[in-house]
């Protein structure tokens, strides 16, 4: 109720929009289908484990709840060194896309798992994705209007034309928590809600405020976020230190590792290779690219919150051997993946500024001379190999089927904002005023390459 909605509005109201909307159906398939694959892998792998007496033995419902709760990733670190390093924008917004999704469908399985095991009578497979399906979509449905409502309100209300920026500063404040508690009032997630607003708010609803308020709502949103995150692993530190921890199944906490970097491989290699059948050859995803997203997947303050919610839902020794195992599997991701980042990615040659000009090429084919280049590519590849009629016609749906950049360019944002939908640059507000500082964007996308924005 205090500590994750700031969390989660930043981590919507922060995204870039060019590389997060390029890259969408990438980011949705590995945030949706990816962490849905990477709970029922940890989940059963857990099960089994304790079936032949090789881990703490757990009902499959419990395992499946720790595989729903230890899915979602906060890759803070890893990202930090992103752009410390300047790799390609393209790698950045599957990443960060990725941890800001994922977060809302880890809650969601959860939830569904929770109420599963409260509700026996309803172990029915199709009444189990029904429910995840009413609780994901019904909450982002709420968080989109919210997101929506907000922009009409502002685009007409004039309040910056009257100088009355505290009162709209404070009405930006509330439609966030009003997003939040509608969802939670109706039973579903309402922090999920709330990661869908932010994501509506910063692209339809902060154009429309006055320029003071928009520097004050996104220092006061980032500032919130800061704060919460911190005391997050502040309070998580100090459990570690002074709470009563499960440390008696060591060999829980070791194979539960193990299976959350297997997990975390069927993730990303299967997704990857769904995305590719869509993609033409020059925007497929790299094995370099699958290589650092598998390793980019740390846990953090998501995971832990709902490790404490498992020590309410479970019994006793389960909940507690569950929060152990989390906050071990945390410390170490963080420590020792986020200390290694660095050296991953120059082993990779993803990240340096060599590294960057050819990504960008990559990524800037689509509208310019390069774009030929792709199309011999494209027709090497299909010369020489026998492409299945599933990956020709996913192609051709995908070229025939409108952007969502093109719907968002003519409709959403010349009917939700003030601007006229025909200019595309991202760096001025309706009036041709500059917009608020890179500091006040956000953590994660003031260090990104300048090239993003040509």
């Amino acid at each position: 109720m205090l500590l994750l909605p700031p969390i989660i509005f930043q981590s919507g109201f922060s995204l870039a929009p060019k590389p997060f909307f390029s890259n969408f159906g990438a980011i949705i398939t590995f945030a949706i289908v990816g962490t849905f694959i990477a709970s029922i892998v940890t989940g059963v792998l857990v099960y089994l484990a304790g079936l032949i007496h090789l881990v703490y033995r757990m009902p499959l419902i419990e395992s499946m709840m720790f595989g729903a709760l230890v899915s979602a990733t906060d890759p803070v670190t890893v990202l930090s060194i992103f752009q410390e390093l300047g790799t390609d924008v393209n790698l950045y917004a599957l990443v960060f896309g990725e941890s800001v999704l994922n977060d809302a469908m880890a809650i969601s399985l959860y939830r569904t798992m929770s109420s599963l095991r409260t509700n026996p009578s309803s172990q029915n497979i199709f009444i189990v994705i029904l429910r995840f399906l009413e609780d994901f979509f019904g909450s982002m449905s709420i968080g989109v209007g919210a997101g929506f409502i907000s922009a009409l309100l502002f685009k007409y209300s004039t309040l910056g034309v009257e100088n009355l920026y505290n009162l709209e500063s404070c009405l930006f404040v509330l439609f966030p928590y009003f997003s939040y508690m509608l969802a939670e009032g109706f039973g579903l997630s309402g922090i999920v809600s709330i990661l869908f607003t932010g994501i509506v708010m910063k692209r339809y609803t902060s154009p429309n405020l006055s320029e003071d308020s928009q520097r004050f709502t996104a220092s006061l949103f980032h500032l919130l976020s800061s704060l919460a995150e911190t005391f997050v692993f502040i309070y998580m530190g100090f459990d570690i230190a002074m709470e009563r921890q499960s440390w008696s199944h060591i060999g829980f906490i070791f194979f539960s590792i193990i299976f959350i970097l297997v997990a975390r491989a069927a993730n990303v290699f299967s997704c990857a290779f769904l995305v590719n059948l869509a993609r033409p050859p020059h925007r497929k995803i790299s094995r370099q690219y699958q290589q650092a997203l598998w390793y980019s997947g740390l846990r953090g303050a998501m995971a832990f919150a709902l490790a404490l919610q498992s020590v309410h839902d479970l019994p006793e020794g389960h909940g507690q051997a569950i929060l152990s195992a989390t906050i071990s599997i945390i410390v170490l991701t963080v420590l020792l993946i986020g200390g290694s980042t660095s050296t991953m990615l120059e082993s990779l040659h993803v990240a340096g500024d060599g590294n960057n000009g050819q990504h960008h090429s990559l990524e800037d084919q689509e509208n310019s001379e390069g774009n030929n280049v792709g199309n011999i590519e494209l027709n090497n590849v299909e010369g020489t190999s026998n492409a299945s009629k599933f990956r020709l016609k996913l192609r051709e749906f995908q070229r025939s089927t409108p952007s969502f950049t093109t719907l968002d360019r003519h409709y959403l944002t010349p009917f939700f904002t003030s601007q006229n939908g025909d200019s595309d640059d991202d760096d001025h507000d309706p009036n041709g005023a500059p917009q608020r500082s890179n500091e006040l964007q956000g953590v994660e996308s003031h260090r990104l390459p300048t090239r993003e924005m040509d």
